[in-house]
């Protein structure tokens, strides 16, 4: 027989003294006087290596969910670009196609709107062929799109390319939240489920550097180079879809059970944790008594919300409202215009200009990711909210007050903040809470309608910045902005709830009780369960 030796006191010398039985099938070992010694028999040591081994799964599972994380974001990466690459882009494009101010917003603000529709149809088309072949989907579209745009001999053809690449941004940016949301576990969903928001800040930066890279080229060529590189990360999205597995929670919707448990199994620590969440998915799902929500029921629900849902729909959709109309993407399409205001006039600078602001953005979506399962949703939002009402209103003030290099130096510093305190908590924090506050049944389509919401604000915040900065100047237009920043903080302390660990009974109370709602917090299952109850 075999055994292991575990120890009872100090280490020290090695030399046997004495054995002795204590009747638990165990015998204590004396070595060297002061220190003792169990000797214990293989099932002990098994249970050992079961702990071992569940630490091996533990990382592995870690890594396995980072992976399909990463990979479901890369759709993001071609949101980011597009925008990135478009404000440098767009100065040799009105050089080459000898385009008007008004084709100038048509053709940068169009892409948020058309994308409504890509999101639209996401929702129907995620629930029909999965979320991952959603993606595959999307990455196909906007390839095509690019590729128009690449080609383009006028400002008509443009735009049909920039019509088919907002159908594939829209179906991305909808689905992306989602899939991770739906398999990422629950311990460190909103880390995860930042990801889309690293990927678009990553892509604006590539897109800002690919314009200063580029920028030297002869004006004919250089914008259809600076569109042409957008491209490239749909070849590793091709490469991810044969990589990625399907969310469980769709194939539990489809009556695809063992299937589901397959992927669980690879997400989650140990089979029993894996049962539990099988369980709760299919509670979720209505597919527990073989029950399946049809594609009118979904939409009914969401026409005629019950009170719980309503309120749900006033904090998601409020939210990714509030994240485009503090105008974030005004100042990222239009950071050239904004430094050529304050002083700048020389192309290279000001695009060497807009790399620092695509850095800082992208340096502080990761502080976000740290601390968002750490401080929770709420306080980042404050920060948020706050810093960028300060930022905004300094930003207009020197703007329209201040000149010369001291002028220049504090606009790029109040750029640069602005999207930083954006990143650090509005900016991820509205597509976390998007996924998590509705129920699984309705949380493509709710999330659907959020991304519509967000899409439109940012389309019309696009296509009227030009011409109210005209009407008002653009130190004006950043003290509305500030203003509007500033409804943002009475949003979230009102209407935004924490969804930070409440149980059932907790979460009831503050879903029909709405001045609970106003400042209480929730929990992913628990909303669920609500939601069916009613």
């Amino acid at each position: 027989m075999s055994f292991a030796y575990v120890e009872k006191g100090r280490k020290g010398e090695m030399g046997l003294v004495g054995v002795q039985e204590n009747g638990n099938r165990e015998m204590d070992v004396s070595l060297g006087g002061k220190n003792k010694y169990k000797r214990v028999d293989p099932e002990f040591t098994e249970k050992l290596d079961d702990a071992s081994n569940g630490q091996d799964r533990s990382s592995i599972t870690r890594k396995y969910v980072l992976a399909c994380a990463i990979f479901a974001s890369l759709n993001s990466v071609l949101l980011g670009y597009d925008v990135g690459v478009m404000s440098g882009a767009i100065i040799f494009i009105q050089e080459d196609l000898n385009i008007t101010e008004v084709q100038e917003e048509v053709l940068v603000g169009c892409l948020s709107i058309v994308s409504l529709f890509g999101s639209l149809a996401g929702g129907r088309t995620s629930d029909a062929i999965g979320r991952k072949w959603t993606m595959g989907l999307a990455a196909i579209v906007f390839q095509t799109g690019a590729a128009i745009m690449t080609l383009a001999p006028s400002f008509q053809v443009l735009m049909i390319g920039r019509f088919l690449a907002g159908i594939g941004i829209g179906f991305g940016v909808m689905i992306a939240p989602v899939y991770i949301a739906e398999i990422s576990p629950t311990v460190a969903r909103g880390s995860f489920t930042s990801f889309p928001e690293i990927f678009i800040n990553l892509g604006i930066l590539l897109g800002y550097v690919s314009n200063y890279a580029f920028a030297n080229l002869p004006v004919h060529t250089g914008w259809r180079v600076m569109l042409a590189v957008g491209i490239m990360p749909s070849i590793f999205i091709a490469v991810a879809l044969f990589i990625i597995p399907e969310s469980p929670r769709w194939l539990v919707m489809q009556d695809r059970v063992e299937e589901a448990r397959s992927v669980l199994l690879k997400t989650n620590e140990n089979e029993r944790e894996v049962e539990e969440r099988l369980e709760e998915i299919q509670k979720a799902a209505g597919n527990t008594n073989g029950d399946k929500y049809e594609e009118k029921a979904v939409w009914r629900e969401l026409l005629s919300p019950s009170p719980a849902l309503r309120r749900m729909l006033l904090t998601g959709f409020g939210i990714q409202c509030f994240q485009q109309i503090t105008g974030i993407d005004a100042t990222v399409y239009y950071s050239p215009e904004i430094f050529q205001g304050a002083g700048i006039q020389d192309n290279s600078k000001l695009l060497a200009a807009t790399v620092a602001v695509g850095i800082s953005k992208t340096a502080f979506i990761l502080v976000a990711i740290f601390l968002i399962d750490k401080l929770g949703r709420k306080p980042l939002l404050y920060l948020s909210t706050i810093g960028m009402t300060i930022c905004l209103f300094s930003l207009g003030v020197t703007l329209t007050l201040l000149g010369g290099q001291v002028g220049v130096a504090l606009s790029i510093l109040f750029v640069c903040a602005n999207v930083a305190f954006f990143s650090v908590g509005i900016g991820p924090i509205c597509w976390v809470l998007t996924t998590e506050i509705f129920p699984l049944r309705l949380r493509a389509q709710a999330t659907a309608l959020g991304a519509v919401g967000n899409r439109v604000c940012s389309g019309l915040i696009a296509m009227s910045f030009l011409s109210v900065s005209r009407a008002i100047s653009v130190g004006g237009t950043f003290v509305i902005f500030s203003a509007i920043s500033a409804l943002s903080v009475v949003f979230v302390y009102a209407l935004v709830p924490e969804t930070k660990g409440k149980s059932l009974e907790q979460i009831e109370q503050l879903f029909q009780n709405e001045h609970r709602w106003q400042g209480g917090e929730v929990e992913l299952g628990d909303v669920e369960q609500l939601v069916q109850k009613e």
